[in-house]
């Protein structure tokens, strides 16, 4: 940790309103929950992060940053090798701020301002410029479309419907309906659906389909062939596949990992 109370890779600019740190990731890797004095952009350039406040999970592709609040406690790994930049903003000289995480796009300009931010060698007057510039392109992604996406999802408290969560979660291919989970969980269908809208702000079918949409992220952002990806999520086909993305993000595999459609 820095005298700035800043993990110590973050390089201290004296008057900067915004500080910008390389981070490479290697496959698995993992910063467990800390907290920062300054706001946090977590954005990878490459590769996929997932960041976790609480009971709530990200899963953010390079088109896609989360604003983490100075002082909310969080998690972040990466999934697969990723180039990770420590974006950090001092409240007092930056006027952009959200209360709670939100998820901002990441354009190819704000993209190339971070970068350009990591250069210690520029001089006050273009440092400030360049902050300038970027707060102005700070601003929520839309929900759906651009050039990537995020998949926010929060994992029910209530032990029956979190018992079916972590199994989900554990083969998003698992075929069972709700009223299998109801028998395995001794929770009606009803009550089920009831606890999965109250806790995650979705019903159980939608919330498989988020956490299928986010796994999906992860196994093609570490290069797996559309296909593949399909069937380990649970889909017949890769046009359903493709469709049931597309229905959940405005986009498709292709339009977030680029014309390869990795």
């Amino acid at each position: 940790m820095s005298r700035s109370g800043l993990p110590a890779h973050v390089p201290d600019v004296p008057g900067a309103a915004v500080l910008v740190s390389r981070i490479p990731l290697d496959r698995g890797h993992v910063f467990g929950e800390h907290a920062h004095p300054a706001h946090q952009l977590a954005w990878a350039g490459r590769g996929v992060l997932r960041v976790t406040l609480g009971a709530t999970g990200w899963v953010l592709t390079p088109g896609r940053a989360l604003w983490i609040p100075a002082g909310a406690a969080h998690t972040t790994a990466a999934t697969e090798a990723s180039a990770m930049r420590g974006v950090y903003l001092w409240p007092d000289r930056c006027p952009a701020a959200w209360d709670a995480p939100a998820v901002l796009a990441v354009d190819p300009l704000l993209a190339a301002l971070i970068d350009h931010l990591a250069d210690l060698g520029l001089d006050d007057g273009e440092r400030h410029r360049a902050e300038m510039v970027l707060f102005d392109r700070l601003g929520p992604a839309r929900d759906a479309g651009g050039p990537g996406t995020a998949v926010r999802l929060v994992w029910p408290r209530d032990p029956r419907a979190r018992r079916v969560a972590d199994a989900l979660a554990a083969d998003p291919a698992d075929p069972r309906d709700l009223a299998a989970w109801g028998r395995l969980t001794g929770a009606g269908e009803r009550t089920l659906s009831r606890i999965f809208l109250a806790e995650t702000g979705v019903g159980p079918g939608r919330w498989r389909t988020l956490l299928r949409v986010r796994t999906a992220l992860e196994l093609l952002g570490s290069g797996l062939p559309v296909g593949t990806v399909a069937r380990r999520v649970g889909y017949a086909t890769p046009s359903a596949f493709v469709a049931a993305f597309r229905r959940a993000t405005g986009t498709t595999p292709a339009g977030v990992f680029g014309r390869s459609g990795r």
